[in-house]
């Protein structure tokens, strides 16, 4: 795996070349007023962005005989957002907003207020609002306000979840479950109206790193099926449309695991443990701030970046903070750069069957591919 550097963690590319820019972009493209072309996608009336779920740049790079219609596509990386997480770049693919503005700030993160945490995964709690908790405005909603038909393919079992209601807002959701379907609600979705912008999500690759690893032959037999299925899109490409293909993340495969539940010292003075674990948001209790993060320094400051969330937040790896999303993240936030991997056996107990994770801010997790073909 790619273990990064001990020196000062690289900032995502906000408002230059990130996962947030993206959307924007294709608004202009789009012609919808006031949308900034950051990435100078060409005009066109119709957009696909295809969102492979765990497709890394650096990932996709070490394996052309399984992609190959990827990789003669024409683009590069840009960076995902921190953390680099399927929750947190959702929520910039819909809004055009980095994570600090738009709240979905990880997997697990504190409800100010409450002493709880919110999996924005699974978002079981009732008692959170996702157009509260995630209040920017979706980029969906916008495109349909301008007249632009706009629609949201996935798997059926995702709609109505509250990651959907933060984030899928002002779409026409169609469930698709199967590859097969994928492809004939993209098609059906691209020639409704004068101009139409579709977002396609996939998440089968990313599953499968979990489980198996990234690069495992298990992966690798999937990314075949994710090469295909962007090949097919692009086949049915009406006249006048483009195709993006990007993700949320990459991925890796840390070997060492530090478990948290079973090291008192990193247990002492912590309220709530949230996070995952190749980015952690730890928030301490009353007056524990200063020997949490003395503790989690001691510990793993050689193989992690070991900050206060106010040096994260003053050096842009949020991007700007919204109002309100300060105490969402974690008092102390640890981020492995090594082969490592922060879990809690206890309270996390899925976690550390996992093979592949995601999350910080090194390369093989932050870039992801920004590929376009189109047909005229």
């Amino acid at each position: 795996m790619t273990a990064g550097t001990a020196g000062p963690p690289p900032v995502p590319r906000y408002g230059s070349g990130a996962l947030a820019d993206l959307p924007p972009s294709v608004l202009a493209a789009l012609g919808v007023p006031d949308a900034s072309n950051v990435l100078g996608l060409a005009p066109v009336p119709r957009v696909c962005v295809l969102i492979v779920d765990g497709l890394g740049w650096e990932q996709l790079r070490a394996h052309p005989a399984e992609a190959p219609f990827l990789t003669a596509m024409d683009g590069g990386p840009i960076t995902s957002g921190f953390p680099a997480t399927t929750v947190s770049s959702l929520g910039s693919l819909a809004t055009g907003a980095p994570p600090g503005a738009h709240g979905l700030l990880g997997v697990q993160v504190a409800i100010p207020g409450t002493g709880r945490l919110l999996n924005c995964l699974r978002w079981q709690d009732d008692s959170v609002d996702p157009a509260r908790f995630q209040p920017v405005p979706t980029v969906y909603g916008r495109a349909a306000a301008d007249g632009v038909a706009v629609s949201y393919v996935a798997l059926g079992q995702y709609r109505g979840t509250g990651l959907s209601r933060a984030t899928v807002r002002g779409a026409r959701y169609r469930a698709a479950n199967g590859l097969g379907q994928l492809v004939g609600r993209t098609e059906l979705a691209l020639r409704e109206g004068d101009r139409s912008f579709v977002t396609v999500y996939h998440a089968d690759l990313d599953a499968t790193g979990h489980r198996f690893g990234a690069g495992s032959a298990d992966w690798r037999h999937q990314l075949r099926f994710v090469d295909m299925l962007a090949e097919r899109i692009a086949d049915v490409l009406p006249p006048g449309s483009a195709l993006h293909v990007t993700a949320d993340h990459g991925m890796v495969d840390p070997v060492e695991r530090v478990d948290v539940d079973a090291v008192p010292e990193l247990r002492d003075g912590v309220a709530l443990l949230g996070g995952d674990a190749r980015a952690r948001y730890v928030y301490s209790e009353p007056g524990a701030h200063d020997d949490v993060l003395a503790a989690w320094t001691a510990r793993l400051g050689d193989r992690a970046w070991v900050v206060p969330r106010e040096r994260a937040v003053a050096d842009g790896w949020f991007g700007p903070l919204g109002p309100g999303m300060l105490d969402r993240v974690g008092d102390v936030i640890a981020v492995p750069h090594a082969d490592l991997a922060i879990v809690a056996s206890e309270r996390e107990p899925w976690l550390d069957r996992m093979v592949g994770m995601h999350g910080s801010l090194v390369a093989a997790e932050q870039l992801v591919p920004l590929l376009t073909t189109s047909r005229h």
